[in-house]
């Protein structure tokens, strides 16, 4: 039995739901959300450079170019459609979430756009731009000294305020329709229809709700594909701990470094019954992995892309020592501009004590060889 605890959401009865004016603004809300996905054009896949004669080819969704900079824009848009839908987000009231950045943006973004107040309780420790683009959009940024303690914080202030924690980490994965509906997977298969080899072996993700995992994982087995669905999960994190000891109640001391993914609990969007295999990637590896990157299609993106482009190669070298050919898709989650003092600063890399000089030289290697060194 998970011992998770169960947080309020703050969210109670103090609207008359049958009041015409609150119906009125309900419409409104929910068309100027579903407005912006209409607007939205989808995301780009991208190519990965690998040598031809692999057969296999390497490619990257990139959530980046989300009005908001992200995957979590994704999210963001769902999540703000059930809270509303479920008569939880109320006109004049706060929104509130935990959050280490880039879902905060987004919900800001959103609360902005139907005319409520947002509140990201986040730690001290986020990007001095996460926290420049959450006060953009008209949010308010409260922070806490220990990352496990984002959770109750959050759950104070919506009870505080009489507002709405919106709780991504346990809604995530239902807020989602995974069965379609221009979601995240359905949008990659669709891109991919034209390629060589349209249904790719494997699609890597990694997890801070784990609701994109879910995502994929469940649309996945429900269009009866025969892609796997590997998670990829930073240091500091517990989902690979609790995946392979099939224990919900894990738990670990310390925050992620790589902001966005990672968690210290096992959290209830996390569905690791729905995938088929994790990976545990050193930090120092995710930075080599994202600095790669730029090198190879000049293109900064933020370190939980580099997590899951360091298993997205990992496994590609997989397929060729065994001869196989085939396809493999990965996330761009956010850009690298926001990191510019974290990830792409060999100061803060020494700060640290993280050496991507050992993992840079294996990417390079298995690029030039195919072979990855041991």
């Amino acid at each position: 039995m998970s011992t998770t605890p169960q947080i309020s959401t703050g969210a109670t009865l103090d609207v008359d739901r049958s009041d015409p004016a609150y119906r009125e603004w309900l419409k409104e809300a929910v068309r100027k959300v579903q407005a912006d996905a209409n607007r939205s054009a989808d995301t780009h896949l991208l190519r990965f450079p690998l040598p031809e004669r692999w057969g296999i080819d390497l490619y990257l969704k990139d959530e980046s170019t989300h009005p908001t900079g992200s995957l979590k824009h994704r999210l963001a848009r769902s999540l703000f459609l059930y809270g509303l839908c479920n008569g939880w987000i109320r006109p004049g009231r706060p929104v509130i979430e935990a959050s280490s950045g880039s879902t905060a943006v987004s919900e800001a973004y959103f609360a902005k756009l139907i005319g409520v107040p947002f509140i990201a309780v986040m730690p001290r420790t986020t990007s001095a731009e996460k926290i420049r683009l959450i006060e953009f959009h008209g949010g308010r940024c409260h922070f806490v000294d220990d990352p496990r303690k984002m959770y109750e914080e959050s759950a104070r202030l919506a009870v505080e305020t009489g507002g709405h924690y919106m709780d991504q980490f346990t809604y995530a994965e239902r807020a989602t329709d995974w069965r379609g509906n221009n979601n995240i997977a359905e949008s990659i298969f669709r891109q991919l229809r034209l390629e060589r080899f349209p249904e790719p072996a494997w699609i890597v993700a990694t997890a801070g709700t784990g609701g994109t995992s879910a995502t994929l994982a469940r649309y996945v087995h429900y269009m009866q594909y025969d892609t796997r669905i590997c998670v990829a999960d930073p240091d500091n994190s517990c989902f690979f701990e609790g995946w392979t000891a099939a224990d919900p109640d894990v738990t670990c001391d310390c925050g992620s470094r790589i902001e966005g993914i990672g968690r210290p609990r096992m959290e209830p969007s996390f569905v690791p019954g729905a995938i088929d295999r994790m990976m545990k990637v050193p930090d120092a590896a995710s930075v080599a992995a994202v600095r790669a990157l730029e090198a190879a299609i000049g293109r900064k993106a933020g370190g939980s892309t580099g997590t899951g482009l360091w298993s997205a190669l990992r496994i590609v070298a997989e397929m060729v020592a065994a001869g196989r050919t085939g396809s493999v898709v990965t996330l761009l989650c956010d850009p690298g501009d926001r990191y510019l003092d974290k990830y792409y600063s060999d100061a803060w890399l020494a700060a640290h004590g993280l050496d991507t000089a050992p993992y840079t030289a294996a990417v390079e290697t298995f690029l030039a060889t195919g072979v990855w060194p041991d």
